[in-house]
């Protein structure tokens, strides 16, 4: 397909404004994604590319996280293994459902992924409760990195989202270790996506890693900010970009 200056100057100021939400509040996906959509890419090239773009953002990320030894590895290598499974499996269904029906299936998930994202951000403030079994705890967080590993494969925003409400709500894991684990699978399960696109020939590789790059300003800037009305901040302009795609999709 053809990419013209025009696709790139659509692109990459949404995928700057995605990192910078996403350094701040999470849901950074639901205005990259649809940054593709709104620029003429197809369902399959827009998952893909934007799979690329966002990938290296969750590698910075996981990376000091890591680094910080804010990582469970007993639960976060079983996890990795079962969200590589997951998303290679959620991929592969992606691609089996034609662009047409797939352009129509995310018009319903995504103001469902929206609704969710936009209501439960505020898990950092829940108050401590009493931990799980261990035994328990992984029981939770291997299904949570199979099941959201899938669903990453397929489409994406929200990924990291649902898994630290899982991790610290049903798994009760502390929020810090809750945030690296939801990192290390977020970036498994983008890694296998993103190996499965690139297979199948889906990658606009000179969009996605210019893009990358602005996703990278976007996360570095964000995450040195101090914005005390962040939230009020967020939530507007994903609405705002939800709806483009809507009017996008409609009329096309």
């Amino acid at each position: 397909m053809d990419i013209t200056i025009h696709t790139f100057l659509i692109v990459c100021p949404l995928v700057f404004l995605a990192g910078l939400i996403d350094s701040i509040a999470g849901g950074g996906g639901l205005i990259s994604l649809p940054a593709y959509f709104i620029a003429g890419l197809p369902p399959h090239y827009a998952i893909a590319t934007n799979k690329m773009s966002s990938s290296v953002g969750t590698a910075i990320a996981t990376f000091r996280y890591c680094k910080n030894k804010l990582v469970d590895w007993g639960i976060g290598i079983p996890s990795v293994i079962l969200a590589l499974m997951g998303s290679t499996l959620g991929a592969n269904l992606a691609l089996l459902v034609n662009e047409k029906y797939l352009k129509y299936i995310l018009l319903i998930i995504l103001p469902v992924v929206g609704f969710h994202v936009l209501k439960n951000n505020s898990f950092a403030d829940k108050v401590k409760e009493k931990p799980l079994p261990r035994k328990k705890v992984c029981t939770i967080a291997f299904i949570a990195a199979f099941v959201i590993g899938a669903y990453d494969g397929f489409y994406g925003p929200g990924t990291g989202t649902f898994l630290i409400l899982i991790y610290t709500g049903l798994a009760r894991m502390d929020i810090r270790i809750a945030s690296g684990n939801t990192k290390l699978v977020n970036l498994a399960s983008n890694i296998a996506a993103l190996i499965t696109f690139i297979l199948n020939g889906k990658i606009i590789f000179l969009l996605g890693l210019t893009a990358a790059l602005f996703s990278i300003a976007g996360n570095y800037i964000g995450s040195g900010l101090v914005l005390k009305n962040g939230y009020k901040i967020v939530k507007p302009i994903i609405l705002v970009v939800i709806s483009l795609l809507f009017i996008k999709i409609i009329s096309g």
